[in-house]
């Protein structure tokens, strides 16, 4: 891994920062608020702060699309929490709610839920539909990446 840094919002106040990439496995934190970049769990997104994670940041995206009505949204919730603590920092998780969002589910023409769809740099990787444990969510993340 090279040392260019990568612009990192906080999932906390927002802030974008530089991290260098080989700095990204020693638990930066933020420059504004001093807290971690990287807790482990995923965010809540909504229209007003998902470009600047899913477009302007420089780690690749893993967001999930969901509503609080759907069964197997619910089954795989812990389990995509699980993931995030196995794939940050390499990539951040989130979470989109369809019924509190229908624009950003209507912008990646979301059709079922849950959904996964992986971005970097505001590009669609990748998407998979339906719930997963944590181990073949870390393993379709993975295989999604670029090298």
């Amino acid at each position: 891994m090279n040392d260019t840094p990568l612009l990192i919002p906080c999932p906390h106040c927002g802030a974008m920062n530089r991290v260098p990439a080989t700095r990204l496995g020693q638990s930066p934190s933020c420059g504004r608020c001093h807290r971690a970049l990287f807790d482990g769990r995923p965010l809540a997104l909504t229209a007003a702060d998902f470009d600047r994670h899913a477009v302007r940041s420089g780690l690749p995206l893993l967001v999930d699309f969901w509503a609080p009505w759907c069964g197997p949204c619910r089954t795989m919730a812990p389990e995509f929490e699980a993931a995030a603590a196995e794939l940050e920092p390499r990539l951040r998780l989130a979470k989109v709610d369809t019924e509190a969002e229908p624009g950003l589910g209507a912008r990646f023409a979301i059709r079922s839920i849950p959904t996964l769809v992986l971005l970097h740099e505001g590009r669609e990787l990748a998407r998979q539909s339906g719930a997963l444990p944590r181990s073949r969510i870390v393993a379709w993340a993975q295989a999604q990446l670029p090298r």
